[in-house]
């Protein structure tokens, strides 16, 4: 059972060497460079919207953007293999800068707006990057000159700063005298820092070849075209934001619709329905506070006919509200991270209905296997650690050979994921490997006792944490988000479960709330934070 539509974007597979010594399939009809899809692009399609943001920009205009930057940069002594840190919120800067890079074959370092001032300089330190461009407004998180020695220039966009060049200069060279080197598919285009749950961010180094699979996998599963027009929700300094949507909506020469501002639910209802967006990628959480929110009616969002999601389960309520006010959106899970340049997995058209507690199919171009604490295969159905290979597999990390040896193994990845693989090829993801609950010997996936949760009418998001006990080694703790209008308690979700599940599956404490779940800068949910508030929450009750 497979839903790639053929014939399709990319062409038939075939097989091919990367990286060294990686075999792999790769789409046999691509371009050689991330520079060569948007020259394509913009001569196929001079004339049509490719970015909307505070102003709109055609395929021509941006074009002329990236060449100008590029121009720019050359003359700063910046070259192929030189890196240029962007700490930008969403905005065509952000996107501008990202092509004209690509084309000079310099790397792309984006860094989320929610670093703070020792992160920001860990992450330019550790990048080597020699240009940072940033917003005015997080001008007091610059470092200091001597705390970054290898950051050469810097420029401010949207405002002022000090000791910065306005982003404006760089648009004062020549389109025509951007360098055109030689590029190599391998060649990393991106490096993209990983969450850093545990120790410092890793930095994926993304490439061409890796970026551009991904792109042409979300196109051809969602059957994307020019037509199309795919909303950023999501930052563009994460995977999903800047490939997931962006690049695989600019590979077909569709429209880029971008929320500059912070997230707000009548923001993002407003933005999507005027601009009649077709697509986008989102957190399940988005989906539920925009069918809840009293506004929805009155935006006509009838031309939105994907919505793919991932990270979390998609609650019950919410499929059935959308499936009665939108009934030509399809919700469409997929699963992948930073380390697989996006989609791993992508559900089939056919099959959203009917598959909800799935993440779909792996792309026809990866390979997934399924092992046990052994390393053993195991058999279709059960749980193990998901590792992963393909083109969209980032070769390695920057400057990490202790994480690459550890995590990149005879051409796979190690996700650190439990999940499965059934007969028919639908891959189940449970739990982080570090966050699975040991409860009396038996083994708890948080996944499957959120999914759980999530089909209770009012809840918009929850998180299952395990907790230390001396007797069973672990106990089983719920932290729900509830709609403002819910009246939901904590017995009502303990009940719930208790009539779903196995016994020793069933929450033991339950906190129920409005605040929504913290994440870091890449959109995770930080179980460590949550698991500090459990503990805090203990120590009250004990008096401590």
């Amino acid at each position: 059972m497979t839903f790639w539509p053929e014939p399709g974007l990319g062409g038939a597979l075939r097989r091919e060497t990367h990286y060294g010594d990686r075999s792999m399939l790769c789409f046999a009809d691509r371009p050689a460079s991330l520079a060569a899809l948007f020259t394509d692009i913009a001569r196929r399609f001079p004339d049509r919207p490719a970015i909307v943001d505070d102003r709109t920009l055609s395929y021509r205009e941006l074009d002329a953007l990236a060449g100008g930057i590029a121009a720019s940069l050359s003359r700063l002594g910046i070259g192929k293999g030189d890196r240029v840190a962007l700490f930008l919120g969403n905005c065509w800067e952000f996107l501008a800068v990202t092509l004209a890079c690509n084309r000079m074959g310099a790397l792309v370092v984006p860094i989320g707006i929610r670093q703070r001032r020792a992160e920001l300089q860990f992450l330019l330190g550790n990048s080597g990057a020699r240009v940072l461009i940033f917003e005015a407004e997080l001008a007091s998180e610059i470092p200091a000159p001597e705390d970054v020695p290898e950051l050469a220039h810097c420029y401010v966009a949207h405002g002022d700063a000090a000791d910065a060049r306005p982003f404006e200069d760089l648009l004062a060279a020549a389109p025509a005298d951007a360098p055109s080197p030689a590029l190599h598919e391998d060649d990393t285009a991106v490096i993209l820092y990983t969450s850093g749950t545990t120790g410092k961010p890793k930095g994926a180094e993304l490439t061409h070849l890796s970026i551009l699979h991904s792109a042409y996998a979300f196109a051809r599963a969602h059957e994307l075209t020019e037509h199309d027009r795919g909303l950023v929700a999501v930052p563009l300094s994460h995977v999903t934001g800047l490939v997931g949507v962006s690049y695989a909506t600019l590979a077909v020469g569709g429209c880029v619709v971008l929320m500059r501002q912070a997230f707000k639910t009548a923001d993002f209802l407003a933005l999507a329905g005027r601009e009649r967006i077709t697509w986008s990628i989102l957190v399940p959480a988005i989906y539920t506070l925009a069918v809840m929110h009293p506004d929805f009616a009155k935006h006509d969002l009838s031309a939105w006919r994907i919505g793919c999601f991932g990270g979390a389960p998609m609650p019950v309520p919410t499929i059935e509200a959308l499936a009665a006010k939108l009934p030509n959106l399809q919700l469409r899970n997929a699963y992948g991270a930073t380390e697989t340049t996006s989609p791993t997995t992508i559900m089939p058209q056919a099959y959203w209905r009917d598959h909800m507690d799935s993440v779909g199919q792996v792309v026809p171009y990866a390979h997934v296997r399924v092992l046990d604490a052994d390393d053993n295969e195991v058999a279709p159905g059960e749980p193990g650690e998901l590792l992963i290979s393909g083109p969209m597999v980032v070769p390695r990390y920057w400057q990490r050979p202790d994480a690459n040896a550890k995590e990149f193994v005879d051409g796979y990845w190690r996700s650190g994921d439990i999940g499965s693989i059934d007969r028919d090829g639908f891959v189940r993801v449970f739990d982080r490997k570090k966050d699975m609950i040991n409860r009396g010997g038996f083994k708890i996936f948080s996944a499957e006792v959120e999914n759980v949760i999530c089909g209770l009418d009012g809840v918009i998001e929850t998180a299952i944490i395990g907790t230390p006990d001396p007797v069973l080694g672990e106990r089983v703790n719920a932290i729900v988000v509830t709609n403002e209008g819910a009246s939901l308690s904590e017995r009502d979700v303990a009940a719930w479960c208790a009539s779903r599940m196995s016994d020793y599956k069933v929450p033991e404490s339950v906190i129920v709330r409005s605040e929504p779940l913290p994440r870091n800068a890449n959109g995770k949910i930080q179980k460590t934070v949550l698991r500090e508030t459990l503990a805090e929450r203990a120590a009250s009750y004990t008096g401590k």
